[in-house]
């Protein structure tokens, strides 16, 4: 049934399934169970994105020892040849030894996902994340 833009349809869910998630959606702080239900098919829509290799958004998160030999000048080069998919990055100290750098990427899913790996595999970074998203444009 639709409402201007708002459409309405039923569900049928065993009660086991129901009371998992009515609990998951108690813990997460969901408003009602259609936020949630929200919630997932936009992330199921942006997980669809990332394998259909449309241009997508994210975060690229690296944990590395400054003091590592090379290490900064290698990670600069591998940065510039990714120009096309990096929009910014930012360098932060997090104490003598450890760097937390932060990268933000918009481009095709497949590229996105070659910087992470090549970052990923260079000798002296202790961890990467890709935290990925959409561009917005498809979601509402």
């Amino acid at each position: 049934m639709a409402t201007g833009s708002l459409y309405r349809f039923g569900v049928s869910l065993e009660k086991e399934l129901i009371d998992r998630f009515d609990e998951a959606i108690t813990q997460r702080k969901y408003a009602n169970r259609s936020e949630a239900i929200r919630d997932l098919i936009r992330d199921s829509l942006v997980q669809r994105q990332w394998a259909e290799n449309d241009e997508v958004a994210g975060a690229i998160t690296l944990l590395y020892d400054h003091h590592a030999h090379g290490l900064s000048a290698r990670l600069m080069h591998i940065e510039h040849d990714f120009t096309n998919v990096i929009v910014s990055s930012q360098h932060i100290h997090l104490d003598h030894d450890n760097c937390l750098e932060i990268v933000a990427v918009k481009g095709r899913a497949r590229r996105v996902r070659k910087l992470s790996c090549t970052l990923k595999a260079i000798k002296g970074i202790k961890h990467v994340t890709l935290n990925t998203t959409a561009t917005g444009r498809t979601l509402k």
